[in-house]
């Protein structure tokens, strides 16, 4: 059965409902929205217009938007082609939505999840034949319309029709950078990217115990590693610790029993205390840095420091170095190699539990998290053996992709400018199209 998306269900109008609708409604997709009550539904549909930003672009195009309760209106999705689920991350309510959806949608529809995190063997146990071969993930980054990744992860039954007709959906018409992941907990970026920030602030207090400012630290963890300038304490604030308290117990129930990331799921003290008395991030007001206006209309920006327990003005830090600073020895250098020679060692160890390739992998780090190169080209900038070296010095292990690159004889994960990179098999491959 070939299978084709013209129109879309989306159940539940929260921020990831409000931009998976509001981007098909922009591309001319059919699309009913479906909220708790018809209020909610309302109040989404006027974010869709009037957010900050607008979730569509293109005036009028709401009117490609039906609105309608999850109570009174579910059996309108027998006339959509993708039933979308964006409801809250909870598990039982996630199947109990799709215990309700599935005896209403039509032969021939697909259906996805827009879990952040978890499993889809989890959410559809035990469900009908017919929804485990039509269901995938469909994990968007938010805000939607703006960032690029969308997480593509069948499950073991899923018709490979049904793959391709997401794939052929959310890359040609909605533009979406789609990467193939795999049923693992948080999938691609979110296990990368949350590993990232939870051990990050972990050798994060190593580093302010050495001396280093959390002002450094974020200037550290920006430009000279090719990443946002959010920095690493900057970047929670913009999710919340309430969020990443949440990953955090996501990733303790579900990771692999020696997986390195157990080791971080829960906060230092001093984030602990911060989460305790909730002061979350830029959500409630300020976490670790806040911005006020003053009298005169300029801002002024603060850091709470986590040491002194007190706000003080915040500092600029200005540093003219590059990734090869995690090979120094200096503060910088313990600090920079804990956090992101620890990542890049992790993504090197991910394969191929998370994905089949490296491609996958470092297109969720750029198109997901901002990184202006993926944990494998960025192993390649730095040099590829100096790393490994590292690795066996610093961690007592090669990573596996490391060690598949050092026995096929290759210098490099990526060559002929990027357009072949080493497979798992010690085998070079061509790289697909984006």
């Amino acid at each position: 059965m070939s299978r084709k998306i013209n129109s879309v269900a989306v159940l539940g109008a929260g921020t990831m409902g409000i931009g998976i609708a509001g981007l098909a409604a922009e591309h001319d997709c059919k699309v009913l929205m479906l909220d708790v009550s018809m209020e909610a539904a309302e109040k989404a549909l006027e974010r869709i217009v009037n957010g900050r930003p607008p979730a569509i672009d293109t005036p009028g195009k709401e009117a490609n938007i039906t609105l309608g309760t999850l109570e009174d209106d579910l059996e309108k999705i027998a006339d959509y082609d993708w039933v979308c689920e964006a409801v809250i991350e909870d598990l039982a309510t996630k199947r109990a939505l799709f215990d309700r959806l599935e005896p209403l949608r039509k032969d021939g529809s697909v259906v996805s999840t827009n879990t952040s995190g978890i499993p889809l063997r989890d959410i559809t146990a035990g469900m009908p034949e017919r929804l485990l071969k039509d269901v995938c993930v469909t994990h968007f980054f938010n805000p939607v319309k703006i960032m690029k990744l969308c997480e593509l992860v069948p499950s073991t039954q899923t018709d490979p029709e049904v793959v391709d007709a997401f794939r052929d959906y959310l890359g040609g018409v909605m533009g979406k950078g789609v990467v193939n992941a795999k049923d693992t907990v948080n999938f691609i970026g979110n296990r990368i990217g949350c590993f990232w920030m939870l051990m990050g602030l972990h050798a994060a207090t190593h580093a302010r115990a050495a001396g280093l400012s959390q002002e450094r630290i974020d200037a550290l963890m920006s430009k000279p590693m090719g990443l946002p300038p959010t920095g690493l304490y900057g970047l929670i604030d913009l999710i919340g610790l309430d969020v990443m308290d949440f990953v955090g117990k996501n990733l303790a129930l579900n990771l692999p029993k020696d997986d390195a990331g157990r080791a971080f799921t829960k906060f230092p003290a001093a984030e602990q205390a911060l989460f305790e008395r909730g002061q979350l991030g830029r959500k409630s007001g300020g976490g670790f840095y806040r911005v006020s206006k003053l009298d005169d209309g300029s801002k002024k920006k603060e850091t709470f420091d986590l040491d002194t327990g007190e706000w003080r003005d915040a500092e600029v830090v200005a540093l003219d170095v590059g990734a090869d600073v995690m090979f120094d020895d200096s503060a910088d250098g313990a600090f920079a190699w804990g956090i992101m020679g620890g990542t890049l060692a992790y993504a090197a160890d991910l394969v191929p539990e998370i994905s089949d390739d490296i491609v996958n992998i470092d297109r969720a780090m750029r198109w997901g998290f901002g990184w202006s190169k993926g944990p494998f080209e960025l192993i390649d900038a730095i040099g590829p053996g100096r790393f490994a070296e590292q690795c066996r010095a610093k961690l007592g292990h090669t990573p596996k992709m490391l060690g598949v690159l050092e026995t096929a004889g290759a210098e490099s994960f990526y060559t002929e400018d990027g357009r072949s990179f080493l497979g798992l098999d010690g085998k070079l491959h061509k790289v697909p199209a984006e």
